[in-house]
């Protein structure tokens, strides 16, 4: 693990919220920028972030308590529940993921999916998979027999679509950004489209910063305080360029179209505050994707903003 640093030698008396992230993930851009900005001095509290380099120790370290918190997708956090481990789940982003094909594929819809060569990122269990078969169950379309699947890491998986091995490939949207910023890729349909297909808000987030739900319980105010710096920091990154090329370095330092596929991927991510009807569209989530009816995480395991 890697310390930030950030305010190591400051001894003012505020709370200090400890976070992992990877350090190549797309949540340390903002964590970055809420130190930057300060954004955590201005909330009352100071933000110390571990660098991690993959989720595994991330999710590890605040499952051992020696950090308060890190970046989880939904059925991380569910399934912890269901173990009798619940976190509390502070939006982080509604960006669920992206299907890609070349420019002139002719595939356009979920039916053109039949027959093709289909690569899938995250394994069987994968969300957005899962999404996406049940859309096509729908249409009378079983994809796990009449599509060739295969499943790989997203980084194989780009390379697969280039080698043309794969006809389509459903990957994290930071690699679809990535192929759709290099030109000669696009996005067949979003899965945003699927969430709307099943009669879902097509903003849900899908991604968020998890914390052991008594110690969130006895920390409410830092909870507050850092949502607070949350939102300041995503309304900063919405409105100008001018942040994105201080964290171009984080973000790997990519060509101009790559830099600005993920700059607007990651603004489109931006999660709207969660309603009771948004809470109740992520249990019918969490049921589509296996959760059991009488055992889905509590509406108040996800954090709503403060007035």
């Amino acid at each position: 693990m890697l310390s930030s640093g950030a305010h190591a030698n400051d001894k003012t008396a505020i709370p200090t919220l400890s976070v992992s992230v990877l350090q190549f993930g797309t949540a340390h851009w903002e964590l970055d920028h809420i130190l930057h900005r300060g954004l955590d001095r201005k909330n009352g509290y100071q933000l110390d972030l571990t660098l991690v380099a993959n989720l595994p120790a991330s999710r590890l370290a605040v499952a051992s308590g020696s950090l308060n918190g890190a970046v989880a997708d939904l059925l991380w956090a569910q399934a912890r529940f269901e173990d009798g481990v619940p976190y509390l789940y502070v939006p982080f982003s509604s960006q669920i993921g992206d299907i890609v094909v070349a420019d002139d594929s002719d595939i356009g819809a979920v039916a053109d999916l039949a027959g093709k060569r289909v690569g899938v990122a995250g394994g069987p269990d994968s969300k957005g998979w899962i999404l996406l078969q049940k859309v096509a169950e729908q249409q009378g379309i079983d994809l796990a027999v009449s599509a060739e699947v295969q499943f790989a890491a997203p980084p194989l998986l780009s390379q697969a679509l280039r080698r043309e091995q794969v006809d389509v490939i459903i990957t994290y949207w930071h690699f679809a950004a990535r192929l759709r910023g290099e030109g000669g890729w696009r996005s067949a349909f979003r899965m945003s489209d699927l969430l709307a297909a099943v009669n879902l808000d097509r903003n849900l987030p899908v991604l968020g910063y998890v914390f052991p739900a008594d110690w969130a319980e006895d920390h409410r105010a830092l909870m507050d305080r850092f949502a607070a710096s949350l939102q300041q920091a995503k309304k900063e990154l919405s409105n100008g360029e001018r942040p994105w090329q201080r964290l171009r370095p984080l973000m790997g330092n990519p060509e101009d179209g790559v830099f600005q596929s993920l700059r607007e991927g990651f603004v489109a991510g931006t999660p709207l505050p969660l309603t009771d009807q948004r809470v109740a569209d992520l249990h019918r989530l969490l049921a589509l994707t296996g959760a059991s009816p009488d055992h889905r995480m509590p509406a108040n395991l996800f954090y709503r903003s403060q007035p």
